[in-house]
């Protein structure tokens, strides 16, 4: 496969620079996709022995701890990556994601807040803190954020379905079938 080959081409690149360390993370990036968590920490862990201070591995090792169930190990990763580049978006948006699934709501909202902050643009970080206001009881906050996901990316389904969601805990049965409906022709 593609991937195979992309890993096939990073070993190569190792064996030619062995301190090539964006080269492990790149190779832990495609493990991860290939759904090789094990393979992918192996990667990120040698990228940040050779380069301590590389933000991009810690997020991204973040990533394969939360996915393997390590919600300790990757809040500290995110914690380190946000520490090594404080204007680091995507670690932002990473971390909330791990708060919210350690049950953290406000500081998940934070993270969104911030990672919006420095990236405006991201529809997905709106729809996910749209998800966390909501789960927190603020239906209003909830609708304004998947509002703007959907101003930014109008075939976002998901932020569709989940404003449907929120429009029928409101009571809005109209809103909510006419979102659930525009889900599905996404689809």
């Amino acid at each position: 496969t593609d991937l195979d080959e992309q890993i096939r081409l990073y070993r190569e690149a190792i064996r030619l620079q062995p301190d090539y360390f964006q080269a492990f993370n790149n190779r832990g990036n495609t493990r991860a996709e290939k759904g090789d968590l094990d393979g992918a920490l192996a990667d990120y862990n040698e990228a940040i022995r050779l380069k301590p201070d590389y933000a991009a591995a810690f997020n991204n090792r973040s990533l394969a701890r939360k996915e393997k169930g390590d919600l300790d190990g990757a809040l500290a990763d995110c914690n380190q990556a946000i520490r090594l580049q404080p204007d680091f978006a995507i670690a932002f948006y990473n971390r909330a994601l791990v708060r919210k699934a350690k049950g953290d709501l406000g500081g998940a909202i934070a993270d969104y807040d911030e990672a919006i902050r420095l990236q405006p643009a991201a529809a997905e970080a709106f729809c996910d803190r749209g998800v966390a206001r909501q789960a927190k009881g603020d239906l209003e906050g909830a609708l304004e954020d998947y509002d703007r996901a959907i101003r930014l990316k109008p075939d976002y389904t998901l932020a569709f379905n989940n404003r449907g969601n929120a429009r029928s805990d409101i009571g809005d049965s109209n809103g909510a079938l006419a979102d659930y409906d525009e889900a599905i022709r996404l689809r």
